[in-house]
């Protein structure tokens, strides 16, 4: 009856506000907010039971009901990190697609698999070739999320049984896009792709999409290589499904070790592209506000031909793989990329924020977490009539976790150089890391762990390693202030 229902509803809607609640003290109508996206992700992903989350969750007809890169890229650490069996459901049905995912990759004469750009089903659904289908980046975020998943887990059964042949069929895809130039000295390149930005498409060694793969392919390598060491029936198992030939790992090593990345010397900054700075630069100055989003007042191909970014590209680069960059070049990448960059979609404030966060814009960060956290709520798109921008609600989190918590998870151990916003007085937040539950609160004058479950684990604050055990709460050394996540 009723009751039975809404006392299972009650348990678990506690549940989850027990985990994935992030209390911040200092400006009640930021909590609001937070929780307004909190709301909505938990929504988006109560019932994804085989199933994907489409960009606007249950909430409106925005995208037709479709899954992009939103989920793995946005949505995901969210759920790795506060709802790890969702996030494992969520990687389920990717790899449920695999087959589909190879057909769509023979399709487009390559080898491997494709992800689909849009979709339900597993079939592409993208209408639009350069802002869609050419966005090939969507197999290695598939990748980054599964490995993400499996490093905050431990969950080594999932990528045994479905991850590393995920990641076999997606790294023979890259290998075979791209091709060893010899008018680069070998390097090897990806050319006629589309990155994040979609103002600028169908472009040579997109950075994200070059450094992603070459996370994919590695992460390949490594998948084989455990489980020839490990498991030699899943090994086998893995050869069968795949045809997995002897020597493609040795290539995958060659193609990531080779991959190319665009650079340049009197700048000292990433380029998002080959050709980024050839285009014309886009007059900003003589741009009024009635005239963005760019998209609906300008031809997609005048757009193309310019020097402008509709959200981030290299920037988020910089933070999914932070440490692929020193903390001068995760600077120079914002200044320069950031005044280019119009916002005109709602996955980039969360990320920009995130970024100037760690490079000690501190003040540019908090605006960006503004616009992020309310973009539905005052409806800063003028489209919140087809629905929540469940990516963006994911965004929120991340700003709040990975920006001024600083939380860093590429390392040995989850890491965190936090940095208050300037109206905050407290932020404290949890998270699930390999069987235990983490809480931290940060303060003004001072940083708190506390281990509420699970065996004991390491932290790092900064310069500082914390050992945590249950019921000894740890308070860091030092205060809580600017700097760069190492």
């Amino acid at each position: 009856g009723f009751e039975g229902v809404a006392g299972t509803q009650r348990q678990r809607v506690t549940e989850f506000w027990d985990t994935a609640d992030v209390r911040t003290e200092g400006t009640p109508l930021v909590q609001q907010a937070v929780r307004f996206n909190l709301f909505h992700l938990l929504g988006a992903s109560a019932r994804v039971d085989g199933l994907g989350i489409p960009a606007k969750g249950l909430t409106g007809r925005g995208y037709e009901g479709h899954y992009f890169w939103d989920t793995e890229i946005y949505v995901m650490p969210f759920l790795t990190y506060t709802a790890p069996e969702v996030a494992r459901g969520l990687l389920l049905h990717r790899y449920r697609m695999l087959d589909a995912a190879r057909r769509r990759a023979a399709e487009v004469s390559q080898r491997g698999a494709l992800f689909p750009w849009r979709t339900i089903s597993g079939e592409e659904a993208s209408a639009y070739y350069a802002a869609g289908t050419a966005q090939y980046h969507i197999d290695a975020d598939v990748a980054f999320a599964l490995n993400q998943y499996v490093w905050a887990t431990g969950d080594h059964d999932f990528m045994a049984r479905y991850g590393a042949e995920m990641l076999v069929e997606t790294a023979r895809l890259w290998t075979d896009l791209g091709f060893f130039s010899e008018q680069r000295g070998g390097q090897f390149v990806i050319n006629g792709v589309t990155g994040p930005d979609e103002y600028t498409t169908v472009v040579d060694n997109n950075l994200f999409t070059n450094l992603m793969a070459q996370e994919n392919l590695r992460a390949a390598v490594r998948a084989v290589n455990w489980l020839r060491a490990t498991d030699t029936n899943a090994h086998a198992a893995l050869v069968e499904r795949t045809g997995l030939a002897e020597g493609e790992p040795a290539r995958w090593v060659e193609a990531a070790d080779a991959m190319a990345m665009p650079y340049d010397e009197s700048t000292g900054v990433y380029l998002q592209d080959d050709d980024f700075l050839h285009r014309k630069p886009w007059d900003f100055v003589g741009t009024p506000a009635e005239k963005y989003p760019l998209l609906l007042h300008f031809h997609p191909l005048v757009i193309y031909r310019h020097q402008v970014i509709k959200q981030a590209d290299v920037v988020l680069a910089a933070f999914l793989l932070g440490d692929r960059f020193t903390a001068e070049e995760k600077r120079r990448i914002f200044e320069f990329y950031d005044p280019l960059t119009t916002g005109d979609s709602s996955l980039s404030e969360c990320i920009q924020s995130i970024v100037a966060a760690e490079v000690g814009e501190m003040r540019t960060a908090e605006e960006y977490f503004v616009d992020a956290v309310s973009v539905d709520l005052a409806d800063l798109a003028g489209n919140l009539r087809d629905g929540i921008h469940i990516a963006s609600a994911g965004g929120t989190w991340m700003t709040l976790v990975y920006g001024f918590a600083g939380m860093r998870d590429r390392n040995e151990h989850l890491s965190f150089r936090p940095t208050l916003p300037s109206r905050t007085s407290r932020l404290r937040f949890r998270l699930r890391w390999r069987g235990r539950l983490l809480e931290v609160d940060l303060a003004r004058d001072r940083v708190v762990y506390r281990l509420l479950e699970g065996d004991d684990m390491v932290v790092r604050h900064c310069e500082e390693k914390l050992t945590l055990a249950v019921g000894s709460p740890v308070e860091a050394s030092g205060p809580v202030r600017p700097g760069t996540v190492q």
